[in-house]
């Protein structure tokens, strides 16, 4: 640790997920003291994420002020972490068995187009997913037709380079036209969690204490002491003026500690690891469907070296019966069932991971023939997920501040981050806990300092601790950080 143990940090932030990191690093940053405790073994292990939802196409059923509100998070969000976001587009499709229709996707998508051109005039840095008037394209039958008699593109730079592979690859004759390319990149968690880690580990106003769990918290703020809370972990007491609960889906135990109560639900998720031998790159792919049924949507998502991960929102692939619960009036913390807490704490047995694999892998092949000969990768990327109230079908988390000198991060997606974290800055000027006049525009000169082979090296090595391929830490193309250079 960079400061004394009875030192009184500015901020405590139990919790070093998404949202823990990007505050302590937001902080940090500007000057002021924090120390993150985090649980787990490493930093950002909490419920996967593998895709930036710059617009929110993979979701037809939310509203378009949070399609537009997951744009600017997405766009804040890679540019603070340039080197985890993978520089590919998707593809987004609805096949014939669904309700809805592309025009419903289509006129949100214009509106969105609007507002990306609106940020990036606002700011030229915004400007990350290429040019606004190349934000998505349509393609109707005829052009897959024409697309599917070209050669493949090993390299693919255009969107039409992107779409001749899938032309070839995909059975087009069950998707409803037109289809669409959209620029919503990958995101590679465990680039973020190698440069997250490295960051808080230059930033002289950060501390992190891994494999430390927070036993107990006081409320000192009528003790007339130099803290506000005294957070008793098994490793010792440490002290803060200000308390951040960014414990992900354990966000209700936190409160249950310092006495408040707030309704929430918890949702166990799971995404698949296989291994298919395609050489040309495929943009990852999309196949829309209702949540929760036999055609629950399937997403593709490519990796290095011919890793792909996989999606299926069924009950019996990504989704689980009796995942999703909620608290009680006198529980803050909704609580998952044995056989689900088991497998967040002690893993998974074989026999599932192969069966729910290869269900995945069929899941996908209804679209893409070849993917049948897909084969397990690894075991699962799963996790728990917090969503503040009762609509299960909210996708932009917030903070809020219930208590005096206390911030409680909702995030639902990872790219809410850092909104939360500006708030939580803006809480602390409110509160006179730091100078009103402090600098608060985004600067990230330690993250910008950070070399791509450490990060590389890093991303690779946390991959390997947690059992997965070494490979899944790589980029399937390259960073937006060359984007932003040029």
């Amino acid at each position: 640790m960079k400061k004394e143990k009875n030192h009184i940090y500015k901020a405590i932030i139990i919790g070093a997920g998404v949202s823990g990191v990007t505050t302590a690093i937001r902080l940090g940053e500007l000057g002021i003291s924090n120390l993150v405790i985090e649980k787990k073994e490493s930093v950002v292990n909490g419920p996967p994420f593998c895709h930036l939802h710059a617009g929110g196409n993979l979701y037809p059923y939310i509203s378009v002020e949070q399609c537009l509100v997951l744009l600017r998070q997405s766009i804040d969000m890679a540019k603070m972490f340039p080197e985890s976001i993978d520089q590919r587009p998707t593809f987004i499709s609805i096949p014939r068995s669904e309700d809805y229709a592309p025009s419903d996707l289509i006129n949100r998508l214009q509106l969105i187009v609007n507002e990306y051109q609106k940020l990036s005039h606002a700011d030229a840095t915004n400007e990350i997913l290429g040019e606004p008037h190349q934000y998505f394209k349509l393609y109707h039958k005829e052009d897959l037709d024409d697309f599917k008699q070209k050669d493949s593109v090993l390299s693919p730079e255009s969107l039409d380079d992107w779409m001749i592979e899938v032309s070839k690859i995909v059975d087009y004759d069950k998707l409803k036209f037109p289809v669409l390319l959209v620029q919503e990149y990958g995101w590679n968690l465990f680039r973020l969690a190698a440069e997250a880690h490295l960051a808080i580990d230059k930033l002289e106003n950060c501390d992190l204490l891994l494999n430390t769990e927070a036993l107990h918290i006081t409320n000192c703020i009528d003790e007339h002491v130099e803290y506000n809370w005294k957070v008793k972990t098994n490793g010792g007491v440490y002290y803060a003026e200000y308390l951040i609960n960014a414990a992900g889906y354990k966000t209700g135990e936190i409160d249950n500690e310092v006495n408040l109560r707030k309704d929430r639900l918890v949702e166990f998720k799971a995404a698949y690891v296989s291994k298919w031998e395609h050489l040309p790159n495929i943009p990852e792919l999309i196949f829309q469907g209702k949540r929760g049924t036999s055609n629950g949507m399937a997403q593709l998502t490519p990796y290095a070296d011919g890793y792909y991960q996989i999606h299926g929102m069924t009950e019996d692939i990504t989704l689980f019966q009796d995942g999703l619960v909620q608290n009680t009036p006198f529980d803050a913390q909704p609580r998952l069932n044995d056989s689900l807490k088991d497998k967040i704490n002690s893993g998974w047995d074989y026999p599932q991971v192969v069966a729910r694999t290869e269900r995945a892998i069929n899941h996908v092949a209804r679209f893409v023939p070849s993917f049948k000969h897909a084969t397990t990768g690894s075991k699962p990327l799963y996790g728990a997920q917090q969503i503040p109230g009762n609509d299960k079908t909210l996708r932009v988390g917030e903070v809020r501040f219930p208590k005096k000198y206390y911030a409680v991060s909702e995030i639902i997606k990872a790219s809410s981050a850092l909104d939360v974290a500006d708030k939580i800055v803006q809480n602390l000027k409110d509160l006179n806990l730091i100078r009103q006049k402090i600098e608060t525009e985004h600067q990230f000169e330690t993250l910008d300092s950070i070399k791509e082979e450490d990060i590389h090296k890093t991303a690779t090595l946390l991959a390997e601790q947690r059992g997965y391929p070494g490979e899944m830490g790589k980029l399937y193309r390259f960073s937006i950080k060359h984007k932003m250079k040029g």
